[in-house]
């Protein structure tokens, strides 16, 4: 395949993984009672709203990649702590029905390949969309700011411990950033450690894909 073809059908996937990701944490807000994001222009699935230039360059060259994260404002709703607990969740939990869908249509597609390229490209592209919804899902479920699992662990923890979680999300994004770099400059695949085990288990229950 040339390589050039591969952005083309790899694109469409990113976006829209990216773009569904965003909008369910800005959606989820808004039923909680926070428009911030909707005020904001955020409540969209326009995807030009929720890129963010690095993160997306990111996704594309090594698969691990963000979008700009959506505000919120935990005091619009009942139990902020609650609150932020199910718009962090929502994001991830976008991704995983993303790649359950794709991978029922890459399994119920699949049988049927007439041998043509373009059909082929097309089960290329679907079967992408399955393991990028999957890597951002449980990329972005790793506790570290601004990462949603952060906010999913930092909601369970005591409201004493809000100064040292409000130091980790100034500081957080450089530690990732960080463990990227080193981790590519050294050769330790120390995020997709993490993650593939997630990734390749339910990319084969879903599609029976080998990742």
């Amino acid at each position: 395949m040339p390589e050039y073809v591969y952005y083309i059908l790899i694109a469409p996937p990113i976006l829209l993984a990216l773009t569904l990701h965003e909008y369910a944490h800005a959606y989820t807000a808004y039923k909680l009672g926070d428009d911030t994001a909707q005020k904001l222009g955020r409540l969209t699935l326009n995807p030009l709203k929720h890129l963010d230039l690095l993160g997306t360059i990111m996704l594309f060259i090594i698969q691990l990649g963000w979008a700009k994260p959506v505000p919120v404002n935990p005091e619009h709703f009942s139990n902020p702590r609650r609150g932020m607990l199910y718009v962090a969740a929502a994001g991830p939990a976008s991704n995983i029905l993303q790649a359950l869908a794709f991978g029922l249509l890459y399994r119920i597609l699949l049988p049927l390949d007439p041998g043509s390229q373009l059909f082929t490209y097309f089960l290329f592209m679907i079967r992408i969309a399955v393991i990028i919804n999957l890597i951002l899902a449980f990329f972005n479920l790793i506790p570290i700011p601004p990462l949603d699992g952060s906010k999913i662990a930092f909601s369970f923890l005591p409201a004493r411990w809000d100064s040292l979680v409000y130091s980790l999300d100034r500081f957080g994004p450089f530690i990732l950033l960080g463990i990227i770099l080193v981790g590519n400059r050294f050769d330790l695949p120390i995020i997709w450690t993490i993650i593939r085990p997630p990734v390749s288990f339910l990319a084969w229950l879903f599609g029976n894909i080998n990742f």
